[in-house]
């Protein structure tokens, strides 16, 4: 079945690749950066090619991502599926990002998600039907040292699902969440810094770990043939073959020793949500109505 799927930060190596994974199974999809121009020239060239329609939408804009997802939907006459996708990555000891450097991971990863929903599920309402897939992480269920910032946005965009799961279940609107582990991607080496410099010199010689610590570890995923972002693009794009009400909530991808543990933590976290809400007479909200 041909699907019109909307595929936010596709400039980067999950959204690139999904892209093309997703063309390449015969389906219709838009993808979105904030510009097709300069640093993202030659992806944006690369997506077209492929037949991979673009919109430029900055998720931090409310505007602009009603416009994007408005010119998207005229593009495809339409639009079945959303692979929420854009994200910004954090590295640093946390008392030396500044409340605002945090705000500005937020701002991408929680309230951008908030922005492109709201965009999106009056016409998922209007239609009966609809599927939306988030980029998680495997640190947005467990916390390591340096990314906490990082994780703290994905941890709240878990939780967000969680929510929405539940509140849109009964409009026919399916929620799914892809857990990537590292990958040996540029968002690796992008990451925001803390900007209060004058706090990470109070530290000494531990203000270098956070460096020491995600190179090491980018040197460990590079080393592992099976850790590289085209199993993301595949995780998605067989999510969205599974037929409609049968996918699974969480998706963990990682060949790194992490997926087992994680799997773990969210088939218990499942068996306490459904008796939290069991309890509460609210079981049915965690039913799809298809």
């Amino acid at each position: 079945m041909k699907h019109k799927i909307l595929v936010t930060g596709a400039s980067g190596a999950f959204g690139s690749l999904t892209c093309f994974k997703l063309v390449e199974n015969g389906h219709l999809v838009v993808g979105t950066m904030r510009s097709v121009q300069g640093k993202n020239a030659q992806i944006a060239s690369e997506l077209k090619l492929k037949g991979v329609h673009l919109v430029e939408m900055d998720v931090t804009n409310e505007e602009s991502v009603n416009e994007g997802v408005k010119t998207a939907i005229e593009i495809m006459d339409g639009i079945d599926i959303v692979f929420n996708n854009a994200g910004i990555g954090a590295n640093g000891i946390l008392e030396t990002f500044t409340a605002e450097d945090i705000q500005k991971v937020f701002d991408v990863n929680v309230f951008g998600v908030q922005r492109l929903l709201r965009a999106v599920l009056p016409q998922f309402r209007q239609q009966g039907k609809g599927t939306i897939i988030h980029t998680s992480s495997c640190i947005g269920r467990v916390t390591t040292p340096f990314l906490a910032a990082y994780s703290a946005s994905k941890y709240a965009l878990e939780s967000l699902v969680e929510g929405y799961r539940a509140e849109l279940s009964g409009f026919g609107i399916e929620s799914c969440i892809i857990e990537p582990g590292g990958m040996p991607t540029a968002f690796m080496r992008s990451m925001l810094k803390p900007s209060d410099s004058d706090r990470v010199q109070q530290f000494g010689e531990m203000a270098y770990l956070p460096d020491e610590s995600l190179n090491g570890y980018v040197q460990y995923i590079e080393s592992n043939p099976e850790q590289k972002p085209e199993k993301v693009a595949e995780a998605v794009a067989a999510l969205v073959e599974t037929p409609f009400g049968e996918k699974p909530f969480r998706t963990v991808v990682d060949f790194s020793g992490l997926k087992e543990p994680i799997e773990n933590y969210n088939k218990a976290l499942h068996q306490t949500t459904q008796g939290v809400y069991t309890a509460n007479g609210i079981a049915d909200l965690l039913n799809l109505n298809t």
